[in-house]
């Protein structure tokens, strides 16, 4: 990471938009100005704090970055299990409410505020039926789900 044009341009227009009154962004495409992503921008700071100039560091922390806050950053990917999980409460869910499990394809359950496609896991899992384990299998199974 150097003094290169875009770093520059990307800390102009971050200084400029705080100037303006406008918040610090923490998230990505929560600030875009001028097609730049300021929060992207700043997380890509963040991440690589340790390789970047000590006047570098100086002028991001006058903006009040933070290297150690990570309320911006994005949420840890979701295990194979928690994948499972949130996709059988979704065929539970749509069983529960239709009495079948046969959404269509394109069909989308919404869960917890979370919107699963359910119609395609169900097609997918029926394509990998055999690499299935017999436990995740019953519970579909328990459903009336149509191999």
């Amino acid at each position: 990471m150097g003094w290169d044009v875009s770093w520059q341009r990307a800390y102009r227009l971050t200084l400029t938009h705080v100037k303006a009154g406008g918040t610090l962004p923490v998230g990505p495409r929560e600030v875009v100005v001028q097609g730049e992503d300021l929060g992207a921008w700043i997380a890509g700071q963040k991440a690589t704090w340790a390789e970047l100039q000590p006047a570098q560091v100086w002028l991001l922390e006058m903006l009040g970055v933070d290297p150690d806050d990570t309320s911006g950053a994005p949420p840890a990917p979701r295990s194979q299990d928690d994948r499972w999980a949130a996709n059988l409460a979704a065929a539970r869910q749509f069983h529960a409410r239709e009495g079948h499990l046969r959404p269509a394809r394109k069909h989308v359950e919404l869960v917890d505020g979370e919107e699963i496609k359910l119609g395609s896991f169900l097609d997918n899992t029926r394509r990998r039926a055999a690499k299935l384990s017999a436990e995740r299998r019953a519970e579909l199974d328990a459903l009336g789900m149509r191999w």
